[in-house]
């Protein structure tokens, strides 16, 4: 059983005990009974009055509950509606005062949320205002009276990062072109012009439009003043190149050049009207120096000459260089030609290049070339022998290949530009075909002159004999060894391998053989000669490598059936050796046998 009910049942109780209790104060007061029924209806009335009042008022609490829970409905939807949430679902067997405090709950948070929501819009809309202004751009496509979406306030925020990046970013380009278009305006000596040139110099660079029409047209003159600055640079340069030569030409000295020099780097306005007031003094002294400035170029023109591997032909045909009538109108012949030199050297200058290189690892490998040749390399104990052995095989082998990357790049540059690639006055290939055949040459000549001189040699030692030394082995520097002295009949010649005038270093065996300093005895001094029937029988390998030289002493003597030689100089003579050795050592030693 409830409690309210037990509290109910108490009043009527209550209500009894009250009915009783005054009926038996008004029996023993004796009150009559119309009296008593006047006085119990007066009870009745007050009692029922109170209770009607009592029920109006929870019928009134009633019906605005009802009120309530059906303008919180109504709001509820509106609230769901405007949020873009869902319908509120009630909760069902509920009374009605929890129904209606759950429905207000939640009609107040929804219009908290709504009220978050629309000042995020605001304050989002005035930044979006403010980016719009700063970039030129249309704000953002959102109602601001509306209440968002949260998809619509994330999309308002990204919106509001990508347009603060896009303004930062702007604004660095800004800050950095403006710096550029300041100095350039400084190298140029130019003041601010227009308007907009006075917004980007002079006014705040906060309050400066960043739209993209404002950044193209910021490009675009920093492009324009680059030009100009570029324009005067390059005017510069060739007054500074044109002013170099002419100190060089006219022989300014260093001390005047320094003084100047200031005016040789910088490239602004003052540089510039410097640098022609400078072109212009220079100009009337190579007037005052006419002939100095025309020695001046042609020495240039025959460095260019030599650059560009010009021949003597080439060089003749430009006729004012010979020339000794020094005007301004053959100076300006020299002018234009070193500029067409120059022209001609810039078009070409990898392939001179390219020549130049092969030139100079040709002229190395002639001069290791020549070092093979010359004996005394043997002595030096540094390793430069195998180096030089290395150096000249690499060379062996990168020179053709240089010849071969030279006439690939020589046939495409023929090929553009229709005409020959000219070196010395030929083609680069039969240039080099001429070089290999004149070394060619060369060393057969170097052959035949060694043949001849060991031809002449072996005619001198069978007329006047020879004395021959082999060395063992390697002595120390400074040490002599005497040399051998052989006696013809009681009479003794000492030959000397360091006081004779004859003497040569064989290339074959490495011995070396002296003749006799003075001429040779008369045959009155010499009682008894051999003959080829009294020597010794030669040694067989020495006979069958013998008959190569025999062939080679050509119009010096016949050989003899015996293997022996006789010299048709002196019939009257019989010297006679049984074979004329390979080497000078097996030659001392058939003489030593004889």
């Amino acid at each position: 059983m409830r409690k309210s009910e037990v509290l109910a049942a108490e009043s009527v109780a209550c209500l009894n005990k009250a009915l009783c209790h005054l009926k038996d104060i008004w029996e023993e007061i004796g009150i009559p009974e119309d009296q008593r029924l006047q006085r119990t209806n007066v009870v009745k009335n007050h009692i029922k009055g109170l209770l009607d009042m009592m029920i109006t008022e929870e019928e009134s609490l009633r019906t605005r509950l009802l009120s309530s829970i059906e303008a919180c409905r109504k709001q509820l939807d509106t609230l769901c509606l405007e949020l873009q949430l869902p319908p509120f679902e009630e909760e069902r067997g509920v009374t009605m005062l929890q129904q209606e405090k759950e429905i207000r709950t939640q009609v107040e948070m929804l219009v908290k949320e709504r009220t978050q929501r629309m000042q995020q819009l605001k304050a989002l809309t005035e930044r979006d205002q403010g980016l719009s202004d700063t970039l030129c751009s249309d704000p953002y496509a959102l109602d601001p009276n509306a209440v968002p979406s949260l998809e619509q306030l994330d999309g308002f925020r990204q919106h509001i990062a990508s347009q603060t990046t896009e303004k930062e970013r702007r604004r660095a380009e800004f800050v950095g072109i403006k710096r550029q278009i300041i100095l350039c305006m400084d190298d140029l000596d130019q003041l601010p012009e227009t308007s907009f040139e006075k917004d980007i110099i002079c006014e705040d660079q906060e309050a400066f439009c960043l739209s993209k029409d404002n950044i193209a047209s910021l490009k675009l003159l920093l492009g324009q003043l680059e030009e100009r600055k570029a324009e005067n640079q390059a005017v510069c340069e060739a007054h500074r190149e044109k002013i170099q030569e002419l100190w060089d030409r006219l022989q300014v000295p260093q001390e005047e050049r320094e003084l100047f020099s200031e005016h040789m780097v910088v490239s602004k306005k003052k540089n510039l009207d410097a640098l022609e007031a400078e072109g212009r003094r220079l100009m009337e002294l190579k007037q005052l120096n006419m002939q100095n400035v025309t020695e001046a170029i042609r020495s240039e023109i025959a460095v260019l000459w030599e650059k560009c591997f010009f021949s003597s032909d080439q060089q003749q045909a430009f006729v004012p260089y010979y020339s000794n009538d020094f005007t301004e109108q053959l100076l300006g012949l020299h002018e234009a030609e070193i500029l067409r030199l120059k022209q001609h050297y810039e078009e070409h200058k990898e392939l001179f290049e390219g020549v130049q290189r092969w030139e100079e690892s040709w002229r190395l490998f002639l001069e290791l070339e020549k070092k093979a040749t010359d004996p005394s390399r043997f002595t030096n104990r540094g390793g430069n022998l195998l180096k030089e052995e290395k150096q000249k095989a690499e060379l062996h082998k990168s020179l053709p290949k240089l010849e071969k990357k030279l006439k690939a790049q020589i046939d495409v540059w023929e090929q553009e530009q229709a005409r020959e690639f000219l070196v010395n006055g030929q083609k680069f290939l039969q240039f080099v075909e001429e070089q290999w055949e004149l070394h060619r040459i060369e060393k057969e000549n170097e052959k035949l002159e060694r043949q001849l001189k060991k031809s002449k040699q072996i005619e001198v030692d069978m007329l006047y004999g020879t004395a021959v030394r082999t060395p063992t082995k390697r002595r120390f520097l400074g040490t002599t060894t005497p040399s051998k002295a052989r006696k013809f009949n009681g009479t003794t010649s000492s030959l000397s391998s360091a006081n004779s005038n004859s003497t040569m270093r064989s290339a074959y065996g490495g011995t070396v053989c002296h003749s006799p300093s003075r001429p040779p005895l008369s045959v009155n001094k010499v009682p008894s000669v051999r003959t080829p029937g009294r020597s010794k029988p030669p040694l067989a390998g020495l006979q069958e490598r013998n008959k190569e030289n025999m062939g080679q002493v050509t119009g010096l003597g016949v050989p003899l059936q015996s293997g022996g030689f006789k010299t048709l100089a002196s019939p009257q003579r019989n010297f006679s050796i049984n074979s004329v050795a390979s080497t000078y050592s097996e030659f001392a030693v058939i003489c030593d046998m004889l």
